[in-house]
C-alpha cells in the first residue's frame, strides 16, 4: 500500500504498467498485484482491475479475517482476480504493520483455504526485512503440514535473506511463490553508494540520475535473474 500511495495510487500504477507494455510491445505476461493489502485497499485493486490481491488479515481476530476474506475471494472470482491470503504473523515490518513471526496454525490454515482462496502466505518462521543473527531458519515440518492439509500453492514471504538451500527446498515442499524485496534494495543501495564513492557523479554528466541511478538497476536485475534460477521459474532464459 505505501508502495502505490507514493507512485500516486493504484490507478497510476495500473495505468503505468499498460502503456509501457503497449509501448514497447511487451509479450511476457504481467501480473499486477496488490501485495499485504488491507480490506479497503483489495477492494479498490479490484474494482481498479489488478491481476491478485493480497488480502493481509493477520492481524485481525481469525473470525473478522475469515469474514473479510470471504468478502475479498467473492468480489474478486467475480471479476477474475485471484486472492492471496495470510495465516500466521510473517516477522517483521511491512507498510506498519509488525509481526512477530509465529508459526501457521495447520487448522486455520485449512479454514482459511476453504474460503476459495487461490494461494496461502503462512508463517513458517520467515520474516521481513533483514534476517537476525540468531534466526534458526524456516520450519519446514509446518511447511509440509500445511501443504499437505490445504493442497493449494503456497507463498513465501520475507524471501530474502534466507539461504539458496532452504529457498530450493521449501519450492519442493509445495512453496509456489516466493517474494524478494529487501535484497533487491540493498543491492541498489550497495552499487548506487559504490558509484559515488568512486567519484563517477563528479565526471562528465555523471550525476545525471539515469547514469547515476544504472548502477543501481543492474544490481537489481542481477539479483532478479540469479533467484529466478533458485526458484526453477520455468521457460526464463
Amino acid at each position: 500500500m505505501g508502495a502505490a500511495k507514493y507512485m500516486g495510487g493504484y490507478k497510476l500504477v495500473m495505468d503505468l504498467v499498460a502503456d509501457e507494455m503497449e509501448s514497447m510491445n511487451i509479450t511476457v505476461p504481467v501480473v499486477m498485484h496488490l501485495d499485504h493489502g488491507n480490506y479497503e485497499a483489495a477492494k479498490e485493486c479490484i474494482e481498479v482491475g489488478y491481476s491478485s490481491v493480497m488480502f493481509d488479515g493477520h492481524d485481525l481476530p481469525f473470525a473478522e479475517n475469515l469474514e473479510k476474506t470471504k468478502e475479498i475471494v467473492k468480489l474478486a472470482h467475480a471479476k477474475g482476480i485471484s486472492v492471496e491470503a495470510e495465516v500466521g504473523s510473517i516477522g517483521g515490518e511491512e507498510d506498519g504493520i509488525i509481526g512477530e513471526g509465529e508459526l501457521a496454525s495447520v487448522e486455520e490454515a485449512k479454514t482459511l483455504a476453504a474460503t476459495g482462496i487461490d494461494i496461502l502466505a503462512a508463517g513458517i518462521g520467515n520474516i521481513h526485512g533483514k534476517y537476525p543473527e540468531n534466526w534458526t531458519g524456516l520450519h519446514f515440518d509446518r511447511l509440509q503440514e500445511i501443504s499437505d492439509a490445504v493442497k493449494m500453492p503456497l507463498v513465501l514471504h520475507g524471501g530474502s535473506g534466507i539461504p539458496k538451500d532452504q529457498i530450493v527446498r521449501a519450492v519442493k515442499a509445495g512453496i509456489s511463490k516466493v517474494n524478494v524485496n529487501t535484497e533487491n534494495q540493498v543491492a541498489f543501495a550497495n552499487a548506487t553508494r559504490a558509484y559515488i564513492e568512486s567519484g563517477a557523479d563528479q565526471i562528465g554528466k555523471g550525476y545525471d540520475p539515469r547514469k547515476l541511478l544504472a548502477p543501481g538497476k543492474k544490481a537489481i536485475v542481477d539479483v532478479v535473474s540469479s533467484r529466478i534460477g533458485w526458484f526453477e521459474t520455468p521457460a526464463v532464459k
